[in-house]
């Protein structure tokens, strides 16, 4: 890495006041420092440079700035800059004021390193109270998202993820929960935005998190919110189903047509199936679900997947559709007390199992390479 001198002398170029072409020459040299993990960890003991960087994306050139902004997504991507990045920068104020400029170019930029920077719930946390010390709030963050075109020069799309992460915090889930400001309602219409599987999966990931909290439960399944549409929607297919079956579903999903299309993104089906369980958790959760005529969805979607991971999903949603009510005391599956020798087993046996299907995903992975190398010869 660089000596001590050759440090202060780069520094010492980045500056706003320093020559364009100068200037433009040490960013380049920071952004490249940025593409491993050895030159990101060099600078989290740099916070000179961190503050340089953060200073420059307010640079003239739009060369510079966006050298800037690419390596503030480097540095974002690594959790052990995060805290630095936070702490010992203005970083966050300059990325929610910038984003609140319907005219920034560099707004999906600064929604990437948002989105990497909230990760874990502890810089989530600090991006979080962020937005309320900007006086901008989760509320704006929501408007902007589903304000279409809010942003002739940015997609905006990873403000999805942002919203997914900012959720692992209980305030924003009260937020997002808050049965006068009909937020979740907004977002339900993304689970099919055909444009990005990065908004899809956001808003997914979002709806997944907040179904944690089940003492919403009853509200979500209810005609004032409806989620169970928007989250079966992506799961079901064009398969023909009885005319028993079909009166038994949510309008939405009877009769769908030949042409009808599934969520072609594994980990986003995933995540569907991951929040149709927690809404199983309650003994009335269970009820609609089973009222609402969901099991023969989940029979054609388990016929019709390939992926080990999204199929064991599947089988555990079944389970619970297809068997028997808990005893009395043991209804709400979130409240469930297991011994502690008793989730350590059931943890290891999860991990194995997980560890297994990862090895049958990389193999069948693997095999389908191998077959198209053959037809290619």
């Amino acid at each position: 890495m660089l000596s001590e001198g050759e440090a202060k002398e780069l520094l010492s170029f980045l500056t706003l006041e320093m020559r364009a072409d100068v200037k433009g020459q040490a960013t380049g040299y920071i952004l490249g420092l940025t593409g491993n993990r050895d030159g990101c960890r060099y600078l989290r003991s740099k916070q000179d440079f961190l503050k340089a960087l953060v200073t420059l994306t307010c640079d003239p050139s739009i060369a510079i700035v966006k050298d800037c902004y690419h390596s503030l997504i480097n540095l974002s991507a690594d959790e052990t800059l995060h805290q630095p990045l936070v702490k010992e920068t203005d970083l966050l104020a300059i990325l929610f004021q910038n984003l609140l400029d319907p005219e920034y170019m560099f707004a999906d930029r600064i929604c990437t390193i948002l989105s990497n920077l909230s990760r874990h719930e502890r810089t989530c946390r600090d991006v979080f109270n962020a937005l309320q010390e900007q006086k901008i709030g989760l509320d704006k963050v929501v408007e902007i998202f589903c304000t279409e075109g809010f942003n002739k020069k940015a997609s905006l799309h990873y403000l999805g993820p942002l919203l997914s992460n900012l959720t692992q915090l209980p305030e924003a889930r009260h937020f997002i929960l808050d049965k006068d400001k009909c937020v979740i309602q907004r977002l339900l219409p993304y689970t099919q935005y055909e444009e990005s599987s990065t908004r899809r999966g956001g808003v997914v990931g979002t709806l997944r998190n907040c179904c944690f909290d089940y003492a919403h439960h009853e509200w979500l399944l209810s005609d004032a919110v409806d989620i169970l549409p928007y989250l079966l929607l992506p799961l079901a297919g064009p398969e023909e189903l009885s005319e028993e079956e079909n009166e038994g579903l949510p309008v939405d999903l009877q009769y769908l047509p030949e042409e009808k299309k599934r969520e072609d993104d594994p980990d986003i089906r995933k995540m569907l199936l991951e929040t149709l369980i927690l809404l199983t958790a309650t003994k009335v959760g269970r009820q609609i679900m089973k009222n609402k005529n969901v099991y023969p969805i989940m029979r054609e979607f388990h016929k019709w997947e390939k992926d080990p991971l999204v199929i064991s999903a599947c089988e555990k949603l079944v389970q619970v559709l297809i068997g028997d009510e808990p005893e009395a005391g043991m209804e709400n599956l979130m409240e469930v007390e297991i011994p502690k020798d008793v989730e350590e087993k059931l943890k290891e046996l999860d991990a194995k199992e997980q560890e297994q299907m990862e090895k049958d995903k990389q193999e069948s992975e693997k095999k389908q390479n191998e077959s198209s190398e053959g037809l290619e010869r």
